[in-house]
């Protein structure tokens, strides 16, 4: 069956539980802004279909942003209106400045909070451009479009609530077990040689930033969900380490010989076994035979190095297993962990804002050419579908499902609107009418390969119909607002089209170059949070090197293997700081000179000439630690220093296969 017909006809419980809720929140905004004689209902039904999401903590947290932009959005078009109210050309301008940089701070921002930089990018239009003529009367329209949007977000929250709530946090548990066991195979293929695909790897690491992605919505559902969702920064954090750890011991596993590596083997086995079992006890019991084996004096220091942190990686899995347990049980762990932070591309953000600004000042243009006095519409679309699509690379498709919502919505309001409603009267029979297309609307709102289409459908459904204590029914009025529409939604994707960064290859040297920038900065900086502050960001970078991978032609298809030798370095470079801490190493001249050639070569960047780099200062570092008392830790800082020097010579000499020795 196709996925229309099955999301309209044979809808899963939880898709019907949610139209349900949908519904019923919807309505009874609208009937409360009839009941109050609030100057356009029509507001108050449609915010609550654009704040509905299938989990309750996802409403709320959505609902808190839209009031937070809908209240910053409402100073900003009083305050637009009474400085440029007499030069309408210099407000549009000014309203196009607005919306590029709202665009902007939302692509910026990465978090379930920069829907509020949406709503206060077009809630400047919903108040100010019917004001324009009458600028007077601003104050008056933010007041009532506040009003009507809040009173929205508050019915569709109670019902979500109220009605079937469906807890973020309580799916987090089967979310989180899901990323863990992920992560356990990783570790195991990792070990095993099973060298991670491409495609493997982006699995683990979007299973990662998808279920840490979920603690802020867990975050408003009460005691419960804020346990949960500390713990699962925990886990997230836990789970990075260990991918990083495993395939540190890949690289350390690489630099035996043979027969080295043989002798090894009887204690890899069970390793790997215990691994891909997800077997916390057998993980338990091979920690001190693993320490004890690492100790042999007959053992090369290769050999020593790696059995060292193979130790420190059961280490890693008892605690990822142990932030599992946090997890499901609810248990927020005792020291608070920092939480995955995102790469953030100042660069893309300007070039979203921008591509926002030019689809609002040509609609503008279009309206100051020819007066079309539904041209208002037109820029008022504009406005939302810039706000809502702009910050995804995926705008245009995403805005050409929108337009398929408004063919649909177009027959069916004219329907209800024009031909049903002028005979009938009553709340009732109003509720009936639109509450059947809206509840198959809410349906496909359910499906995400239906929600675009669907909650266009939905909006501008409502906005054809616009719902009033006292409607009136005009045939030439309801076209004109259906080609204002789709004059409004096609110059918006029209933008998509023509501002997006369609050179690959460009992405990827900025991606790298960020990367270098995350280095340099990683050699100094503070060790609290650092593994979750370079995870976070390397997971991001890596999930975006693998959507533009198809792209690239086969020479510049190295950008991915950059993204996988940054990762690596950066977590040597975690890893030798770390062990240097745990060792309580004094700070020697030594350490001193490592770490700045280190930060003068990540500066300069990885090139042919410049592999032995850091071969002088490794050395230097490894007679001084030499002289320190003989411990695990130190063990483990000097493998760290030797593997971090084999990396940047891999590195060094991909880039001069694929570049040249330029």
């Amino acid at each position: 069956m196709p996925i229309t017909l099955q999301a309209l006809f044979a809808p899963s419980l939880p898709a019907l539980q949610f139209a349900i809720k949908t519904l019923l929140g919807g309505g009874l905004a609208l009937w409360l802004a009839l009941r109050w004689g609030l100057e356009q209902p029509a507001w108050a039904l449609m915010t609550a279909f654009i704040v509905a999401q299938p989990l309750s903590g996802m409403v709320l947290q959505k609902g808190l942003a839209r009031l937070l932009g809908t209240l910053i959005g409402t100073l900003m078009s009083v305050l637009f209106m009474g400085l440029f109210a007499q030069t309408p050309w210099l407000f549009l301008l000014a309203l196009a400045l607005w919306l590029g940089l709202c665009t902007a701070s939302s692509t910026l921002l990465r978090s379930a909070w920069s829907y509020s930089f949406v709503l206060a990018g077009y809630t400047v239009a919903i108040i100010a451009l019917p004001a324009i003529s009458h600028p007077l009367t601003v104050f008056d329209q933010a007041v009532a479009r506040c009003t009507e949007i809040s009173l929205g977000i508050i019915c569709a929250t109670a019902s979500s609530a109220l009605i079937w709530p469906m807890r973020v946090e309580r799916q987090l548990a089967d979310q989180a077990r899901s990323a863990w066991h992920s992560g356990m195979q990783a570790a195991r293929a990792t070990l095993a040689g099973d060298a991670l695909a491409r495609q493997g790897l982006l699995e683990i690491l979007g299973r990662i930033v998808a279920v840490d992605s979920q603690r802020e919505h867990a975050w408003f559902e009460g005691p419960m969900g804020r346990q949960r969702a500390r713990a699962i920064s925990g886990l997230s954090q836990k789970l990075l380490m260990l991918l990083r750890i495993a395939r540190s011991v890949r690289r350390q596993w690489k630099q035996l010989d043979a027969d080295e590596a043989r002798q090894l083997q009887p204690l890899m086995a069970p390793v790997q076994e215990a691994l891909g079992g997800s077997d916390k006890q057998a993980l338990q019991a091979l920690r001190p035979r693993l320490l004890e084996a690492s100790h042999d004096a007959r053992l090369s220091a290769a050999q020593s190095f790696c059995l060292a942190r193979l130790a420190l990686l059961l280490d890693t899995a008892l605690a990822a297993s142990n932030a599992l347990e946090a997890v499901q049980q609810g248990r927020a762990p005792l020291e608070q962990p920092a939480t995955l932070t995102p790469h953030r591309d100042l660069s893309l953000a300007l070039v979203f804002g921008a591509r926002s600004a030019l689809a609002f000042l040509t609609v503008a243009s279009f309206w100051l050419a020819t007066a079309w006095p539904a041209a208002s519409g037109a820029m008022l679309l504009t406005c939302v579908v810039c706000s809502l699509f702009a910050s995804r690379e995926n705008g245009a498709q995403i805005g050409m499902s929108f337009m398929r919502g408004i063919f649909l919505a177009v027959p069916a309001a004219f329907l209800v609107g024009q031909i049903l409603l002028p005979q009938w009267s009553g709340f009732a029979l109003l509720a009936m009418a639109m509450g059947v297309p809206l509840f198959f609307g809410a349906l496909g709102m359910a499906k995400p390969q239906t929600g675009a289409t669907a909650t266009s459908f939905c909006l501008h459904f409502i906005v054809l119909i616009s719902p009033m204590n006292h409607m009136s029914f005009d045939v030439a009025s309801f076209f004109n607002n259906a080609q204002a529409m789709v004059l409004g939604v096609g110059a918006a994707v029209l933008a998509f089209h023509l501002l997006i960064l369609r050179n690959p290859a460009w992405h990827g040297r900025r991606l790298l170059a960020a990367t270098l920038s995350d280095l340099v900065r990683l050699t100094r900086r503070n060790l609290r949070g650092a593994e979750s502050w370079f995870g976070g960001r390397m997971a991001d970078r890596l999930l975006q090197l693998a959507r533009h991978y198809p792209e690239l032609p086969e020479p510049a298809r190295s950008r991915w293997d950059d993204g996988l030798l940054g990762l690596d370095i950066g977590d040597e470079l975690l890893h030798l700081r770390l062990s240097l801490a745990v060792a309580q190493v004094p700070v020697s001249a030594a350490q001193r000179e490592y770490f700045e050639q280190l930060q003068r070569v990540l500066e300069q960047g990885p090139a042919g000439p410049c592999q032995e780099a850091l071969a002088q200062p490794s050395a230097t570092l490894l007679a001084a630690l030499e002289q320190q008392p003989p411990s695990d830790a130190l063990k483990l800082a000097k493998g760290a220093v030797v593997q971090l020097h084999n990396s940047w010579r891999t590195w060094c000499r991909q880039q001069e296969d694929s570049h040249g020795a330029a």
